[in-house]
């Protein structure tokens, strides 16, 4: 992503803003604990009406988690442009969003994701989850500015989330699932029709 373009911005003090977008595949039954860990840090997040400090703290939560998991990775995609212009990272992180919402099956519907006690559990449980990460960060991020399709790079990617978190370089970030709900399934034709840009790591 570096350019005469982005060298001559540096020489002007103009502000470098990305936006990026990763998508992570899970697989396994085992790895649908995971949606646990998403519900609970999307109510916290819906709780803080926008507070970037607690958002941050959730991502850094669902990175940690991702990153335990990582035996459960399948395939990955990433994508993400660089910008001096701080409405135009704007625009396209709110484009980012709305395509990560409009995806199957991941419409979060967080009351419904608490069973009430006297509710017995027996909900399948889906083999196939895939976490969306969208975020916008000022500077640079070589970690998340490349090709994120090996596991290594992958991990390296997830770490530097929770690294722009603490040092305060988050400018805005959202995080979509799917499926986003407790008992809905993602199978693997659905994957493959929905989230076609999936490469194997």
């Amino acid at each position: 992503m570096t350019s005469w373009r982005d060298r001559l911005n540096r020489m002007t003090g103009r502000t470098r803003f990305v936006v990026c977008r990763l998508f992570i595949h899970l697989a396994g039954e085992d790895a649908a604990p995971m949606l646990g860990v998403l519900n609970e840090e999307g109510r916290r997040a819906v709780a803080a009406d926008g507070d970037m400090e607690v958002l941050g703290e959730s991502l850094a939560n669902i990175a940690q988690a991702l990153l335990q998991y990582d035996t459960y990775w399948r395939s990955v995609a990433n994508e993400g442009d660089v910008f001096w212009e701080e409405g135009q990272a704007g625009d396209e992180f709110n484009a980012l969003y709305t395509d990560s919402a409009r995806r199957y099956l991941s419409g979060p519907d967080l009351e419904a994701a608490t069973l009430p006690a006297d509710k017995p559990l027996a909900l399948p449980v889906t083999r196939n989850l895939v976490v969306m990460i969208t975020v916008a960060f000022e500077g640079e991020c070589p970690e998340l500015e490349s090709d994120l399709s090996s596991a290594e790079a992958l991990g390296k990617g997830i770490q530097a989330l929770i690294n722009l978190h603490y040092n305060g370089r988050l400018r805005a970030l959202q995080v979509h699932f799917s499926p986003a709900q407790l008992g809905d399934e993602l199978t693997a034709d659905q994957l493959l029709v929905n989230f076609p840009e999936l490469v194997p790591i």
